[in-house]
């Protein structure tokens, strides 16, 4: 059964968003809203605004938390898109810079960088 969002559904969060917002007032725990973020999941998101106090929470395309990259479609392929790009880096790095190119040599110098990066 699939459930679509709609402006009540948008009018009942920001009505959380105001109760959760109160109570941090009331119990002098404010919220720092500049790390507060929304990420609109799906395609046919219609992306409404939300609040917190009078200040506009941000609007992001992908969020990182706890070391996991997710991103609009709910994928989490930029996950292992930033490990590959950064052992690509290292490696090419190494390639530029070593001159004498044995097996022996290449595999010592690639092996520990690699495991690091992508582990």
């Amino acid at each position: 059964m699939q459930r679509y969002f709609n402006s009540n559904d948008a009018d009942i969060l920001r009505s959380d968003l105001n109760q959760i917002y109160q109570w941090s007032l009331d119990w002098q725990m404010l919220f720092n809203v500049d790390k507060c973020t929304v990420l609109h999941m799906g395609y046919n998101n219609k992306e409404y605004d939300y609040k917190l106090g009078c200040n506009t929470i941000r609007s992001s395309a992908t969020e990182r938390d706890l070391g996991v990259v997710i991103d609009r479609t709910g994928k989490s392929s930029a996950q292992c898109i930033l490990p590959a790009r950064k052992a690509n880096t290292v490696l090419g790095m190494i390639k530029r810079n070593i001159n004498f190119k044995s097996k022996d040599v290449i595999v010592t110098l690639y092996t520990p960088p690699l495991h690091a990066t992508l582990l």
